[in-house]
């Protein structure tokens, strides 16, 4: 008598396929689940201070003893900010009272495109810094808003806006030396901080305008 092998049904092979395949996404998920939660802290831990790091930069340590990054305050989408999405701000206070805030600015009319800023303002409205955080200008040229592209490394362009004010500065001298202002520029490069001195100006009119708002001691940790 000869045996009859039966041959799997094309019905029966793609079932055992999707089963097989299905198996293999929930072990491979369940293994990325996994590792992401093991690796989540010190990813964060990572993101938190190169944070710091960069706000070191425009915010002295002395001006605050509270856990900076929390506390913060959303700030809405609004033009004086160049921003079209809300954005977070970073309240320091010292002894409890509100001493300075750090927040972005975006000045949407570089040379290249948008310029990303990092600034922070006392609270009676005294610029401690400016920082370009993201940028396209023209290497070797507009670049130069970038302390770490600026070839001057003991007096950076950007710290040209250290401790300057609305009550210090005219509005008429927020402008380049070229524009009858009061800011340096490098000759044949003058969109760019033309740009960046605007969106600083006009941030420093939003932190006026909002002082109680955002210089508010009631929140935060």
């Amino acid at each position: 008598m000869k045996l009859l092998h039966r041959t799997p049904s094309a019905t029966r092979m793609a079932m055992r396929t999707a089963v097989i395949l299905l198996i293999f996404v929930v072990v491979f998920t369940s293994l990325l689940a996994a590792v992401f939660l093991w690796t989540r802290p010190a990813i964060e831990a990572a993101a938190a201070e190169e944070k710091m790091k960069l706000i070191s930069e425009v915010l002295p340590r002395e001006l605050y003893d509270n856990d900076l990054l929390s506390d913060r305050l959303q700030l809405p989408p609004d033009p004086a900010l160049g921003a079209d999405e809300a954005s977070t701000a970073y309240l320091a206070r010292r002894a409890g009272q509100a001493s300075a805030l750090v927040f972005e600015a975006v000045a949407p009319d570089g040379y290249s495109g948008k310029i990303r800023l990092l600034i922070a303002v006392t609270a009676d409205g005294t610029l401690l810094g400016v920082r370009v955080t993201q940028h396209k200008e023209t290497p070797g040229l507009g670049d130069y808003i970038d302390p770490r592209k600026d070839r001057n490394k003991e007096y950076p362009w950007i710290r040209q806006f250290d401790g300057l004010s609305l009550a210090t500065v005219a509005d008429r001298e927020w402008r380049v030396k070229k524009d009858s202002g009061r800011f340096d520029s490098v000759v044949g490069a003058t969109i760019t901080p033309r740009a960046v001195i605007k969106a600083v100006h006009k941030a420093l009119h939003y932190v006026a305008e909002n002082r109680r708002q955002l210089f508010a001691t009631g929140g935060g940790k």
